[in-house]
């Protein structure tokens, strides 16, 4: 169990260093340390709302699960995207790549409980392909939110942020449903599928932003592409 426990906390701090590694400009500690914190928090209050859910947390019909499926991608990644909000207005905040940096921080600190509660509820059996597969999930999810946070910097509208919430609710709640699915290898061939998309997606989002970044330090005007702030690939 201790061994489990451990290796939960190894994964989402090799994951954790991973993705913040990734930014050009490294963010303060003190400012990453408590998006983090604020992730963790997310899941207790994300917990609270799913455990409101009740007897339709133990039914077996098919609309009910995907209904399941879909409430709880909306409380979790509604609950992710607060807490790395809290980060959005400090002044390190100071470029459009610390909306990924941050909402993959707080999308980590709310996988680090999930896989310590998930561990101390199922045992140390599978803990570890839960942490393996929880934990990257997250933060995959959490990067289109990111992506519209991190446009925040040019003071987009909210209608960006919601999209962006949107498009990780959508991802979660697509992975929720293969999750719940009985299809055998077809069960397989769909999850790989899905977490194929969620990683081009944020690869994406993550070129982007590297490219915003080399022009903004180069002191040169943003391709005009990139003036209005498109989503990738429009």
């Amino acid at each position: 169990m201790l061994l489990s426990l451990l290796g939960s906390i190894a994964i989402t701090l090799g994951w954790l260093w991973f993705f913040v590694r990734r930014d050009r400009h490294p963010e303060p500690l003190w400012l990453l340390t408590r998006t983090f914190a604020w992730g963790m928090f997310a899941w207790f209050v994300a917990a609270a709302f799913e455990a409101s859910l009740g007897r339709m947390l133990s039914s077996s019909a098919p609309l009910t699960l995907l209904l399941v499926a879909l409430l709880t991608a909306v409380i979790e990644e509604v609950s992710k995207f607060l807490a790395a909000h809290t980060a959005a207005y400090e002044p390190s905040f100071d470029e459009p790549m610390d909306g990924l940096v941050y909402a993959v921080t707080a999308a980590l600190g709310f996988a680090l409980v999930e896989n310590l509660t998930y561990t101390l509820s199922f045992g140390a059996g599978t803990a570890t392909g839960h942490a393996l597969l929880a934990t990257l999930g997250h933060a995959l999810f959490s990067a289109p939110q990111g992506y519209a946070l991190g446009g925040r910097w040019r003071q987009i509208g909210r209608w960006w942020r919601r999209r962006g919430l949107a498009l990780s609710i959508a991802l979660h709640f697509v992975f929720n449903g293969v999750l719940t699915s009985s299809a055998g290898w077809p069960l397989l061939v769909a999850l790989a599928s899905v977490v194929l998309l969620m990683t081009l997606l944020a690869g994406r989002f993550y070129l982007s932003y590297e490219e915003q970044a080399r022009v903004l330090a180069q002191g040169e005007r943003p391709p005009s592409s990139h003036v209005h702030w498109r989503w990738p690939g429009r």
